[in-house]
C-alpha cells in the first residue's frame, strides 16, 4: 500500500498512464493525447519536485557541517550534499543547492521544546506539494522572501508570499523571474536606487577585433540602456513590417537576416547616423522610451518607476534624469484634454491612445513582446463589426499573436476601464475545454494586491 504522502504524485503518474492509453511511444499519440500528456507530465514533474525537495533538505540536514566525517554526504564520498544530489540527478550543484533551499524553506519545524511549527513559507509548501509551481519557481520566490525579510515587516512578507504563489501558477520560469523583479521593488522600494547605483558602477563596454570581426560587450544600468534597447527594437520591428509587404519574399535578394543580424545592423546604422551620415530614412527616429511612475512617488522622490520593455524597475532619481532627456515619455496619459476614445470618428488608433494601451497592456498581451514590436488592434473589427476606435475596444498584439488569435478562435475580453483595466485571454475549446480565462499583458507581473 502506498504511503499517503506520495498519493498526489502517484495519482499524477496514473493520469499519465491513462492519457498514454497503451501507445508504444509518443509518436503514436494523437494531438489531443499529446496535449494531455504534456500537461500531465508537467504536473508529474512539479509534484516530483516537491518530494525531491523534501529529500534534498533531509540529506542536507544529515550532512550538516557539525557532523564532520559522520555526515551523510561525506560518508558517501561527496564533499557536500549539493554535489551528492547533483551526481544522482545528473544536474548541476547549483540546481541541487536550490532544491535544498526549497526543501528547508518548506519543511515542518519545531521550537526549542519540541512543539511543531509550520514551515517558514507555508504557501510555497502547499503550492509545490500540489504541483502548482515547480521547484525552480519556488527557489526564486524563497530567495526573494528570505532577502526581503531583513527589511520588510512580517505581514508584508506573508502577503507577498501569497501573491507570488498565486501569480506564479502556470507561468514559465522566465516569467516568474519578471514577477520576482517586480515583487522585490514592491517589497523594498528604497532598495531600487542602491541596486541601480551598483549596476551603474559596473557599467562597461569592451571592444576587440578578432578574425575580421569587431566584438562588443556592453553592460550598463537599465535606465541608461533603455534608449539603446528601444532604438534597436524599433529598427528590427520596422524591418519585419517592411518584409510583410514585399511582393516576392522568396526572391534571391529578399531580406533573410536573423534578429541577431538585424540588431547588429541597427547598432551600426545608429552609430553611423550619429557620426553625421545621412540616415536614409532610418526607422529608429520614432523610437520612444516610456517611463511609468505614480504622481505621489514622483513628487515625494520615493518608490520606483518602471520602463516599458525592461523588467528591472528604476529609481525616482533615474526617472527624473531620463525625463530630462529626449525621446522619453512619462506615462501621464490623457492630459491636456487629449481624447482617448474616438468612437467611429477615426479608424486608426491615435498616438495618445497607443500610449494609453501601452500603459495598460505593457506590450503584446499574449506573448509579452515589448510595445515597440506590437500594433494596436480592434477587438470588434472596424469594418466587419463596426467596432469603435476606443481604449476598451483596443489591445496590443504582435503580428504572430494577432494571427494566432484570429486563426485559432481565441477571444479577448477587457475587464474594467482605463489604465487599470485587465485583459483576459479566453482559449478555444480545443486548447481548454473549460475555456478558463488567462490573465494577459502587464497585469501578469503586477504584484500589488
Amino acid at each position: 500500500m502506498a504511503t499517503p504522502h506520495l498519493n498526489p504524485l502517484l495519482e499524477a503518474v496514473e493520469r499519465l498512464d491513462e492519457v498514454w492509453a497503451g501507445a508504444g511511444n509518443a509518436t503514436e499519440l494523437t494531438r489531443s493525447q499529446l496535449l494531455d500528456a504534456h500537461r500531465v507530465m508537467g504536473l508529474v514533474q512539479r509534484r516530483l519536485d516537491g518530494i525531491h525537495a523534501e529529500i534534498a533538505a533531509s540529506i542536507a540536514r544529515e550532512s550538516r557541517p557539525e557532523l564532520g566525517a559522520a555526515g551523510l554526504a561525506k560518508q558517501q564520498g561527496f564533499r557536500s550534499p549539493a554535489t551528492m544530489i547533483a551526481a544522482t540527478t545528473g544536474g548541476s550543484t547549483g540546481d541541487a543547492a536550490r532544491l535544498v533551499k526549497v526543501g528547508e524553506a518548506t519543511a515542518p519545524r519545531a521550537n526549542l521544546i519540541g512543539e511543531a511549527l509550520p514551515p517558514r513559507f507555508p504557501e510555497v509548501q502547499r503550492a509545490i506539494g500540489d504541483g502548482t509551481i515547480s521547484a525552480a519557481a519556488a527557489a526564486l520566490i524563497v530567495t526573494l522572501l528570505d532577502r526581503a525579510r531583513l527589511k520588510t515587516g512580517l505581514e508584508r512578507i506573508i502577503e507577498a508570499e501569497r501573491l507570488l504563489v498565486e501569480r506564479a501558477a502556470e507561468l514559465s520560469l522566465d516569467d516568474v523571474r519578471k514577477l520576482v523583479v517586480h515583487a522585490e521593488a514592491w517589497l523594498d522600494p528604497d532598495g531600487v536606487a542602491p541596486r541601480e547605483d551598483e549596476a551603474r558602477s559596473r557599467r562597461s563596454l569592451t571592444m576587440f577585433e578578432r578574425d575580421g570581426s569587431l566584438h562588443l560587450t556592453l553592460q550598463t544600468d537599465v535606465a541608461s540602456g533603455a534608449p539603446v534597447k528601444a532604438a534597436i527594437q524599433a529598427y528590427v520591428t520596422a524591418t519585419f513590417q517592411a518584409r510583410a509587404h514585399v511582393l516576392d519574399p522568396e526572391a534571391p535578394d529578399a531580406d533573410r537576416r536573423t534578429v541577431a543580424m538585424l540588431q547588429a545592423d541597427a547598432l551600426a546604422e545608429i552609430c553611423a547616423h550619429a557620426s553625421g551620415c545621412d540616415s536614409g530614412g532610418l526607422p529608429v527616429s520614432g523610437a520612444t522610451v516610456i517611463v511609468r511612475v505614480g504622481l505621489d512617488e514622483l513628487n515625494a522622490g520615493t518608490g520606483f518607476a518602471t520602463v516599458d520593455g525592461l523588467d528591472q524597475p528604476v529609481s525616482i532619481a533615474a526617472c527624473r534624469r531620463m525625463a530630462a532627456g529626449g525621446g522619453v515619455i512619462p506615462a501621464v496619459l490623457g492630459g491636456g484634454g487629449e481624447i482617448l476614445d474616438w468612437g467611429r470618428e477615426k479608424r486608426l488608433f491615435t498616438r495618445a491612445q497607443r500610449l494609453a494601451l501601452v500603459e495598460r497592456d505593457g506590450g503584446c498581451v499574449m506573448c509579452g513582446l515589448p510595445p515597440q514590436m506590437t500594433r494596436a488592434h480592434h477587438l470588434r473589427w472596424w469594418q466587419r463589426d463596426a467596432g469603435p476606435t476606443d481604449l476598451d475596444n483596443g489591445v496590443l498584439l504582435c503580428e504572430s499573436c494577432h494571427h494566432r488569435i484570429h486563426d485559432n478562435d481565441w477571444e479577448i475580453r477587457i475587464e474594467g476601464r482605463g489604465f487599470a483595466a485587465r485583459v483576459w485571454l479566453i482559449p478555444p475549446p480545443n486548447v481548454d475545454p473549460h475555456r478558463r480565462p488567462r490573465l494577459g499583458g502587464r497585469a501578469r507581473y503586477d504584484i500589488a494586491a
